[in-house]
């Protein structure tokens, strides 16, 4: 059975934006709940009185910010090394029978210059290769054979080191990349292992994206 509670806390669910701003405390809930009424009321078949809106909302937001915030602020406090590096470039190239082969050599030779960055991650149709701009040229002569679909230049990458326990407590990405999106930043590319991430941005947002990241070490 339908209650007022559940179809406001579904509501919210949605809406992932206006989650984050109700467990922080910083929606007028008599608008927000006046706003939402007709849906509600459609939902449940009834008409449902604002003031129970309101009620509902508030034992939300009570409860959203210990779920919400408290397990992931004490995981955020513990991020361990945030490295950042520039002068990148992106490349994505179709799959093909041939495509491993050709990153086995690129890794071997990579393996000669030990200051030089890479990674890569594979998809479904297209893997991804970043490496320093000074690693462009052999990129292109190993890979010349292959179907390139984009190569983005003028990158930067900030890679964080999170504590063991992100993998049992949910929201932690969103959490961060939510910040990210708020501050405009446009995320190039995401790559991740266990307990740590990169993300690539512009040259000219990596200072922005890197205060964000390193504000999250302060957040009460």
């Amino acid at each position: 059975m339908k209650t007022i509670s559940s179809v406001v806390e579904q509501y919210i669910k949605n809406k992932p934006f206006l989650l984050s701003a109700l467990s922080q405390g910083i929606i007028n809930l008599t608008s927000l709940s006046r706003n939402i009424l007709p849906e509600l009321e459609e939902e449940l078949g009834k008409e449902v009185k604002q003031g129970a809106v309101v009620m509902a909302l508030k034992r939300l937001s009570g409860e959203l910010d210990f779920r919400t915030n408290y397990k992931i602020l004490k995981v955020l406090k513990n991020i361990g090394e945030i490295t950042v590096r520039s002068s990148l470039t992106d490349y994505t190239f179709l799959l093909s029978e041939t495509i491993l082969n050709k990153q086995a050599e690129l890794i071997k030779e990579l393996n000669k210059n030990k200051e030089a960055f890479y990674t890569s991650s594979r998809g479904v149709n297209e893997t991804n290769i970043v490496v320093s701009n000074s690693m462009n040229r052999l990129v292109e002569s190993i890979f010349a054979g292959e179907k390139l679909t984009q190569k983005t230049e003028g990158l930067s990458s900030i890679t964080v080191k999170l504590p063991e326990e992100n993998i049992v407590i949910p929201g932690i990405y969103y959490f961060i990349f939510q910040r990210l999106a708020w501050e405009g930043i446009i995320l190039n590319e995401v790559i991740s292992t266990t307990n740590e991430f990169t993300i690539l941005v512009n040259d000219e947002q990596i200072d922005t994206a890197f205060r964000i990241i390193k504000d999250l070490k302060t957040l009460k």
